[in-house]
């Protein structure tokens, strides 16, 4: 996991995001265990707080629940919350990118071309 302090994101949010993509991604199987809020916290050279707040904000999405004494584990994920979640990713990046659309002054039609665009490069 990398993390990079000086992106305005906070680091829970960064640790956060990047276990939400690994668990909707089927990196991290039901029933299987988080790593350790205090080994994760030495790993990164973090706060154990900051790894706690990170894990119960998953915690408060449905994605993993609480073991008393032993951690966090994955909850089950139904194809259905895993489609709106990855919806919800994909409206907030092109959200982003609008913003960012009309700072540099492009119209809507110079938008979707570019979109248009980076599909086709994809599909390649």
């Amino acid at each position: 996991m990398q993390l990079k302090q000086n992106s305005g994101v906070p680091i829970y949010q960064q640790i956060a995001d990047s276990f939400r993509t690994d668990i909707l991604a089927g990196k991290y199987e039901q029933g299987e265990f988080l790593p350790s809020i205090r080994g994760l916290a030495k790993d990164l050279k973090i706060s154990v707080i900051t790894t706690m707040k990170a894990y119960e904000q998953l915690a408060e999405e449905g994605l993993v629940t609480a073991a008393q004494g032993k951690g966090f584990y994955v909850n089950a994920q139904d194809s259905e919350m895993i489609k709106e979640q990855h919806l919800r990713k994909v409206e907030d990046s092109l959200t982003s990118a609008i913003a960012a659309a009309k700072i540099a002054g492009l119209s809507g039609e110079e938008l979707k071309e570019m979109l248009a665009a980076l599909l086709e490069m994809d599909e390649q």
